[in-house]
């Protein structure tokens, strides 16, 4: 039950940011997003190449493995690969890429949803668990449409779907410090937060000196560095949470930097 929940929310979340999409004129797919700036497309053609390897870990981990050596090979050598040279596809525009995308992301969420959650998996770093590997997805899929949505200057309606993108972000506290080669600096925070729908939800053990505060939709916003911590009202209290939150990163790869104060900031 817990897979079929948790495939149902990516699956809600694609099917959000498919609609987003739909509304680009053919011009938007080339405008930079505030993420990093990258284009729009480079943004939908980085979610379609992660859900087609994650779909190749869960049918066909050798032609995951196989598909992950020549992607290394290649950036190696110095070219530049976006990873649909080996999908075989080259979309001729923003709204066959959507398409392409949205396929892949549905029937993704169609292979997660018949798998057990504590399963194991291949991925580009350590193998990891199903359900961590949808709520990887998950969290992608809504922090990059966040790129787009910021990018149109567009509101977004926020659910309680987010929880899984908040959990990741808790549970990503001491990676957030290994990453970078530091020991974390103290105990896990305890996180106080408001749902869209008004419940709270909390996390680790009680604390007023050493605790993250306010809006889940802000601190998700945060931990996937799609906002400074200056440019949202959580409340954060104490040294260890105040250190947390100004380099907090819920994503795997090379420690990044949050935007600059300000840089997505416009609501």
């Amino acid at each position: 039950m817990v897979m079929v929940e948790l495939a149902g929310d990516l699956r809600a979340e694609g099917d959000d940011l498919n609609g987003a999409l739909m509304t680009l004129a053919e011009e938007d797919w080339r405008r930079p997003t505030p993420f990093k700036d990258w284009t729009v497309e480079a943004v939908m053609q980085h979610l379609l190449v992660g859900d087609w390897m994650n779909g190749l870990a869960l049918t066909d981990p050798d032609k995951f493995s196989l598909t992950l050596e020549r992607r290394n090979a290649a950036r190696a050598a110095g070219e530049k690969v976006t990873g649909l040279e080996f999908m075989e596809i080259d979309p001729d525009s923003g709204a066959q890429l959507r398409a392409h995308w949205h396929a892949g992301q549905q029937a993704l969420c169609d292979l997660f949803a018949v798998r057990e959650p504590k399963a194991r998996m291949k991925w580009v770093g350590p193998d990891m668990s199903v359900r961590s590997g949808a709520t990887a997805r998950l969290m992608e899929t809504w922090a990059h449409g966040q790129d787009i949505y910021d990018l149109l200057r567009q509101p977004r309606e926020a659910t309680d779907r987010i929880r899984n993108i908040a959990t990741l972000g808790v549970n990503t506290y001491g990676w957030t410090f290994q990453n970078r080669g530091e020991a974390p600096p103290g105990p896990a925070p305890h996180v106080r937060l408001t749902a869209p729908s008004g419940a709270t939800w909390t996390w680790n053990e009680p604390s007023e000196t050493n605790v993250v505060a306010g809006a889940a939709l802000e601190f998700c916003q945060v931990v996937t560095q799609g906002r400074n911590i200056a440019d949202v009202d959580l409340s954060v209290v104490g040294e260890v949470a105040e250190k947390w939150m100004s380099i907090a990163q819920c994503f795997a790869g090379a420690p990044e930097q949050p935007p600059k104060p300000g840089h997505r900031a416009w609501q």
